[in-house]
């Protein structure tokens, strides 16, 4: 017996043992760290004057790493060359930054590094960190403070640039497309705030840019631009708004070429009114063309008969008096073919046309051709409108609720511009009922008309819209179901459509407002929205 308890002690202690050895190297666990690293020392002094140092190195005590610098890092004024800044990749307890552009005199630089600091383990922010020097004997302190909304959307872009050009013996309006600004900041996030930090008094043009590519002038095709007609002068406590919008791209003609046999694509860059295409190449007496949109691009089609056995053809291609003449040439290519398609497809509102547009012009319809009968077989009369430049035929008639409309196009219906005809097209629509469909009124309130009125989608797509001449209620009726937003522009010079800014005009955008609220259209619903405007 007492041989057993020795032996059963013998075993308590071994095991005992063991899970001591086991549980010797497991970690406790503990609080996560939440800690943010800390600057230990920096070289030179955060601050410093007069400087003319080549790097700079700051030190932290524990081991960091940087996120998105490219995104984070504001350098004010900007520096050409860009500086070389490590660690990137890797961690270190050092932040190096090499500075290769000549500094100008008596000058104040900061390097804001926004939240791109954060620790190696748990990522905790060292937050809106900024170093900053003067090559002068004082730092300049004085600031400038904003907001950025956006000319049409409801909200603004993230990561603006917000910059300041100094007024002196060499600015032009044009600076802003060829040299970099004097101040620059970045709205970083979601916020549209902006500070403008160790600014030097003087008097500055503010701009603001959603920068595509990152290099602090202005590209038409590619940015956003938001500016004050007026110059800002600092010292200044004025909150400003800087309100971003597209510039309309100017027109420049790009080179044109044969893509099939007896058509000519030319594109364009801008808007297409008034774009000239005149043909200036011998041709016979019976020479005839044709100009067409092609669809969901930026190109018009140039076509033509008869054919022509040439090598090349020589065009004048413009807009207004800035025309150039360009040759195009000819090669022996196939025609293409006719095809004809239709929208929209299943169901039809009660206010909407049906239309069909063909790959080739059309040159006229035989009405007599085609017949629209409704459900009970009942002949539905209609009326056509040809839309040219698109080479879209509209079918308008009368629409009832509930109802299937079968359109039928025997053949011949429609001849193309070479002479060619359709065979039997067979098309189906079908009508809802008005109870599927919700109702919206709006009142307007504190308004300039004309105005026009948009229920858009949650990405600013006009769903539909309307236009309002005169103060009474505005109805959108038979309205999809689901979620929109109200948007009402103020339409000032009275052309009914929306009209954007132009900054060597200085033009700012038309003024825009958002309904703060979400509309839920609801079927069998009618929805009564007051909206009092700003």
């Amino acid at each position: 017996m007492r041989k057993l308890l020795l032996n059963f002690l013998l075993f308590l202690s071994i095991s005992t043992l063991l899970v001591n050895c086991a549980n010797r190297g497991r970690p406790s666990g503990g609080d996560k760290d939440i800690t943010p690293p800390e600057i230990t020392k920096s070289e030179p002094e955060n601050f410093s004057l007069n400087f003319k140092e080549k790097e700079i190195k700051i030190r932290f005590n524990e081991y960091i790493k940087i996120k998105n610098l490219q995104k984070q890092l504001i350098i004010s004024p900007p520096m050409d060359p860009e500086p070389f800044i490590s660690p990137q990749g890797s961690a270190s307890k050092d932040i190096t930054i090499k500075i290769y552009d000549t500094l100008l005199p008596n000058t104040t630089y900061a390097f804001n590094f926004g939240e791109s600091i954060v620790d190696n383990n748990e990522e905790n922010p060292y937050p809106f960190y900024k170093y900053v020097f003067s090559t002068g004997n004082y730092i300049d302190s004085l600031s400038l403070k904003g907001r950025v909304v956006d000319a049409t959307n409801r909200k603004a872009d993230e990561f603006i640039s917000v910059m300041l050009y100094e007024i002196d013996s060499t600015f032009t309006d044009s600076i802003i497309y060829k040299k970099r600004p004097k101040y620059i900041t970045n709205t970083l996030d979601s916020t549209t705030n902006f500070q403008l930090d160790n600014l030097k008094a003087g008097k500055y043009l503010l701009i603001a840019l959603k920068d595509k590519n990152s290099n602090y002038t202005f590209q038409q095709k590619e940015d956003k631009i938001g500016f004050l007609k007026s110059y800002v002068s600092i010292p200044n406590d004025t909150i400003y708004e800087l309100k971003l919008f597209n510039e309309d791209i100017d027109f420049r003609a790009t080179r044109p070429r044969q893509i099939s046999g007896q058509k000519i694509a030319f594109g364009y860059e801008g808007d297409n009114k008034e774009m000239v295409i005149n043909l200036i190449s011998d041709v016979p007496s019976n020479f005839t063309n044709r100009i067409t949109k092609e669809k969901d691009k930026d190109s018009l089609n140039y076509w033509f008969k008869p054919k022509l056995e040439v090598d090349s053809l020589l065009f004048l291609v413009g807009r207004n008096k800035e025309l150039d003449t360009v040759t195009v040439r000819i090669r022996d290519m196939e025609k293409d073919s006719l095809v004809i398609t239709s929208e929209p497809r299943g169901s039809i509102n009660f206010n909407q046309d049906f239309s069909v547009q063909g790959s080739i012009p059309f040159t006229s319809i035989s009405k007599e051709k085609i017949t629209i009968l409704d459900k009970d077989s009942t002949q539905v009369a209609f009326t056509t409108k040809l839309d040219s430049l698109n080479n879209r035929y509209n079918f308008q008639f009368e629409k009832s609720e509930s109802n299937s409309y079968k359109i039928q196009m025997l053949p011949e219906a429609f001849t193309d511009f070479f002479g060619n005809k359709n065979d039997t097209l067979n098309f189906n629509i079908r009508t809802k009922a008005k109870l599927d469909y919700g109702n919206v009124r709006v009142s307007l309130k504190n308004v300039t008309y004309p105005a026009i009125v948009q229920l858009t989608d949650d990405k600013g797509n006009v769903k539909v819209e309307l236009y309002a001449k005169d103060p009474k209620p505005i109805d959108f009726f038979d309205v999809d179901p689901g979620q929109y937003f109200l948007r009402v522009v103020i339409d000032s010079n009275e052309n009914g459509q929306y009209d954007t800014g132009n900054y060597l005009l200085k033009i700012q955008p038309e003024r825009v407002s958002h309904f703060p609220k979400t509309l839920d259209v609801r079927s069998g619903f009618d929805e009564i929205i007051e909206f009092i405007l700003e």
